[in-house]
């Protein structure tokens, strides 16, 4: 029996798939009222930590005041509530 085939085989580990960090809205009340909030702002205020590609803000939560959001990707749902407190969402990329 050849080497190749006693072995046993592992998967596949794909070198070009993108860590990205998720964040739902009740995280973000440890901000003030009017803060902005990005990237490096999360990352000070421990809800990113190591190494990613992107910081995603989904819905999961209320918020009732407004934030200026700067982050790689915001779902439907965190938008319409950002919004609808008064806030601001920009996509950066």
């Amino acid at each position: 029996m050849p080497l190749s085939r006693r072995l046993p085989k592992r998967g596949f580990k794909n070198p070009s798939k993108k860590n990205i960090a998720v964040v739902n809205i009740k995280q973000l009340k440890i901000f003030a009222s009017g803060s902005i909030v990005d990237n490096e702002s999360l990352k000070v205020a421990g809800l990113v930590n190591g190494k990613v590609d992107g910081v995603k803000i989904l819905g999961n939560g209320e918020i009732d005041y407004p934030l200026s959001v700067k982050v790689d990707m915001v779902s439907l749902g965190a938008r319409q509530k950002i919004e609808a407190a008064g806030g601001t969402v920009v996509e950066v990329i």
